[in-house]
């Protein structure tokens, strides 16, 4: 697909809160000011998944407007212990996602979290029941930003950053787990203006030396971009194609395939998260597999890079909300 390279900084809406036509494209770092006006389908949102040679971690700080999601998620790789906390916090008080992305914070029953940048480098606390966190995220080589627009009131703008190093520690039931070399950190930010019912792919790994790989489907399909890209040696590599997903719904934990003419990926996974919740006339269900990718992605000069070796996750979501 022909997409635009953003390289200057740029508002995401207009002054009537409309999407900002100069904010459609992509971007290799975050350039968006995401001025995001009124109140009802707004979605803000910074998750931050962490994979360890011991551990699985996954933070979330939302705002749907008419409440807060708040969640930490911990997975032991070796006992498959899973230990998940959720907070609801109605109309979203106290809950801090800039118009900038990457931070934020918020605090309910349970769970207070808190993402702040410093030089580059992000620092991520939580603390919930029998979980804390203390944990600072490498800076940032090259990530991918993109607008997805649906319509002129309904649109996206999300950053996909991976292979991040991550050192710190984790105290579980007051039993510290250090974190440092092997670990990895992938941010999600977004901040949109979202339809009512929509499902999506995600998938994202991650190893050493700057080589990351994320990629989705379903909801950017016939918007004209993708959230698409590899990363190799800190450098982004822009994948524009829609590609094709197959993975077994009554079996989760068969091998995923993600396919098209510049992509060959198979992610084999070793553990399938289920989270469900069911409000009403707001509902969610997620299947996040984490597990480890082979095959072959290509650079925009056509080299195919490995991805063997890469860890991390493939999911479905599906929301009403």
């Amino acid at each position: 697909m022909p997409e635009r390279e953003i390289t200057e900084p740029v508002d995401l809406c207009g002054p009537d809160g409309r999407l900002n036509p100069a904010a459609v494209g992509w971007t290799r770092r975050p350039l968006h000011r995401a001025n995001l006006r009124g109140w009802g389908r707004t979605k803000r949102w910074e998750y931050w998944g962490v994979v360890t040679p011991t551990h699985v971690l996954g933070l979330v700080v939302s705002s749907l407007d008419y409440a807060a999601l708040l969640s930490l998620y911990l997975f032991d790789r070796a006992t498959g212990e899973e230990i998940a906390h959720d907070d609801v916090v109605p109309l979203a008080r106290g809950v801090q996602l800039p118009e900038l992305t990457g931070t934020g914070s918020g605090r309910g029953r349970e769970l207070a979290l808190a993402f702040e940048a410093s030089a580059g480098s992000t620092t991520l606390r939580a603390t919930g029941p029998d979980v804390a966190v203390d944990l600072e995220v490498a800076p940032s080589t090259e990530s991918l930003g993109v607008v997805v627009p649906w319509s002129a009131k309904r649109f996206q703008y999300t950053v996909k950053d991976v292979a991040r190093p991550v050192a710190g520690r984790l105290a579980v039931r007051g039993v510290e787990v250090p974190v440092g070399e092997g670990a990895f950190a992938v941010l999600d930010s977004g901040r949109g203006r979202w339809p009512y019912a929509i499902t999506w792919n995600w998938a994202a790994g991650s190893a050493a030396g700057g080589r990351g790989f994320t990629v989705g489907g379903k909801w950017t399909d016939g918007t004209g971009t993708t959230e698409n890209a590899l990363l190799v040696d800190g450098r982004l590599h822009r994948i524009g194609e829609e590609l094709r997903w197959e993975y077994d719904r009554a079996d989760w934990l068969r091998p995923w395939r993600i396919s098209g003419r510049t992509v060959e990926a198979r992610f084999h996974p070793f553990h399938e998260r289920v989270a469900r919740m069911n409000l009403g006339i707001i509902a969610s269900e997620t299947h996040q597999c984490f597990g480890e990718f082979s095959g072959w992605a290509t650079t925009e000069d056509g080299e195919r890079v490995p991805l063997d070796g890469l860890v991390g996750w493939a999911e479905e979501a599906r929301n009403r909300w």
